[in-house]
């Protein structure tokens, strides 16, 4: 498999078991990258072979998979059902075995849940579903754990990025109505991750991936932290999934399947706070939609989904860390119920870590105390979900083994 295609991802402590849930007591890892979110930049000439562009400023020229989609409507799907099938597939699994992978972070965009995309404004490809659905069963037949991380968000949550899904300045996620589509997305794949058995490797859902690091332009962060979290325990409660620390809901028991749970939980005002309820509400009919597109059955009694939903563990919510964050961020720990665990990335060839020199980037990294202050303010374990070996300098193959 081409080395672009995949970020490293390290684990930093061991998990205990009340907090790892589905992950493993030590995460050795990798990124599923410009799979579901592509990057034109980690496949520069495949990208251009697909129709897109490379420019220098990538918000002037094809370089999303928003450009993507507006500039070829009638063909984007095709596209981008060619690149699914052949940039992840069988092989690769069996590659991470042998590497002694046993977790792996997929980027998804929102808009894999089709429904949520307003396709008067916003164009992406359609289909990435039905893909998830495939690698993710190839995932849980080889024993590797998966976090799903809400790497593209609705409205666009980070400034001048590929990784947002439309490489634009004009970042309009961090308000009600998109803080509401990324709820809605979460309830959705919250029920899918216990519900499908393709989706059993599901262990972690991660709620938003590098929101802009000045905390004065992300207003609402805080509540939107306590909200992702709310509605994973609500549609858990609703499905009769133990969570740790809460009471069961005792929804599911008198629900015929699982759209009646969660419609169900959408009323009860004595259990969750509004904008929970108003997640759940618009969640129904696109998990509905969902359903019938992977060819799912969610009648509860049917092999034996009721009582398979009482042996779930809980999904462990995901931030990036406190620390990812400055002006005085709202703390992700103050979110936490049942099992949480908190990301960081690491890139030291944009500078600002280390000296350009192998000694002060081995030094740097033997001495890294990023755990620690994140421990001292309660996000713990820690994990660093992108770790980047690209360099400042040209780097030996010796000095690379060691890094």
């Amino acid at each position: 498999m081409p080395s672009t295609r995949f970020y490293s991802l390290l684990a930093s402590v061991a998990l205990a078991v009340s907090v790892r849930a589905g992950l493993p007591d030590k995460i050795y890892g990798t990124n599923i990258g410009s799979w579901l979110v592509l990057e034109p930049w980690m496949l520069p000439q495949e990208w251009v072979d697909m129709g897109g562009q490379q420019c220098s400023d990538c918000s002037t020229c094809i370089a999303s998979e928003f450009a993507f989609a507006q500039a070829y409507p009638d063909t984007v799907d095709a596209k981008f059902k060619t690149h699914w099938t052949t940039w992840f597939t069988q092989s690769d699994v069996d590659n991470l075995v042998g590497a002694g992978i046993n977790t792996v972070r997929i980027p998804l965009g929102y808009w894999i849940v089709e429904p949520l995309v307003d396709r008067a404004t916003e164009f992406y490809p359609k289909g990435g579903m039905v893909e998830l659905q495939r690698g993710l069963q190839q995932l849980t037949n080889a024993g590797i754990s998966v976090i799903l991380d809400h790497h593209a968000l609705p409205g666009v949550a980070s400034p001048g990025q590929m990784f947002a899904g439309r490489c634009t300045n004009d970042v309009q996620f961090y308000t009600s109505a998109n803080y509401h589509r990324a709820l809605v997305w979460t309830a959705v794949i919250t029920a899918l991750s216990h519900v499908d058995p393709n989706f059993a490797a599901v262990a972690a859902l991660e709620a938003i991936n590098e929101p802009i690091m000045d905390a004065n332009q992300t207003p609402g962060m805080g509540d939107f932290q306590k909200h992702f979290v709310q509605t994973v325990r609500a549609v858990e409660l609703s499905l009769g999934v133990p969570v740790p620390g809460t009471t069961p809901a005792g929804i599911i028991t008198s629900a015929t399947n699982v759209s009646e749970a969660l419609t169900t939980a959408s009323t009860k005002t004595s259990l969750f706070n509004a904008d929970v309820l108003a997640a759940l509400v618009d969640a129904v009919p696109m998990f509905t939609y969902v359903v019938e597109q992977l060819g799912l059955n969610i009648v509860l009694e049917t092999n034996g989904l009721r009582d398979a939903m009482a042996a779930r563990s809980p999904l462990v919510t995901t931030f990036m860390d406190i620390n990812w964050q400055q002006n005085s961020p709202a703390n992700p720990a103050d979110a936490a119920i049942g099992p949480q665990g908190y990301d960081n990335h690491l890139y030291y060839s944009f500078g600002g870590v280390a000296d350009a020199t192998e000694d002060a980037y081995l030094t740097s990294v033997c001495n890294l105390d990023r755990i620690e202050k994140d421990a001292a303010l309660n996000n713990s374990p820690l994990w660093f979900g992108e770790w980047g070996l690209s360099t400042q300098f040209d780097a030996t193959d010796d000095f690379l083994k060691k890094w």
